[in-house]
């Protein structure tokens, strides 16, 4: 930690306080809550330095196949790639060739993770598949697993159902 960090502690009965107030304005219980106007996510695009590493990662480590690779429509040259996350779910790619992108970093706006449930018994196959192949990783409450893909972006496999979180119903 930097020294910033460390001599900033964070008041965190007012947090939690100011969490509360969040919830009791803004949460409905499922039965109160409006239709959503989504029909669910049909991708998340994150970007590539290498297309075909990324392709051997995601479809080679991870065990999702990889459905299309097409030019991106924006920038002439660039790839837009796609893998199967089931349930009609994509995690998609784009690379830059001849732009200067750098390095992947959180920023405000920006993204913290992408959390991807896979069934108990293949989240411990993927698990052990890591170890394996020398990804660093970091496995949390027995059902999460934390790791970064090859160009720093973060990923959890987490071996909930879609719409629970730690056991608990969230959708």
């Amino acid at each position: 930690m930097t020294e910033t960090q460390d001599s900033v502690q964070p008041d965190l009965p007012a947090i939690e306080a100011e969490r509360r107030r969040i919830r009791e304005r803004h949460l409905r219980p499922s039965g109160e809550r409006p239709v959503s106007s989504a029909c669910g996510l049909h991708h998340t695009a994150l970007i590539s330095s290498d297309v075909e590493r990324t392709i051997e990662f995601y479809q080679g480590v991870l065990d999702f196949p990889l459905t299309e690779l097409i030019e991106n429509r924006d920038y002439p040259g660039s790839s837009h790639f796609f893998f199967d996350l089931g349930n009609g779910n994509l995690l998609a790619f784009f690379d830059f060739p001849g732009l200067d992108v750098g390095p992947y970093a959180e920023v405000l706006g920006g993204l913290h993770h992408v959390a991807i449930s896979v069934e108990p018994e293949r989240w411990r196959e993927l698990v052990a598949r890591l170890e394996q192949t020398g990804v660093e990783h970091v496995v949390h409450s027995g059902v999460s697993v934390y790791f970064r893909d090859p160009d720093g972006a973060r990923i959890e496999l987490i071996a909930d159902p879609l719409g629970e979180m730690y056991g608990n119903r969230v959708l």
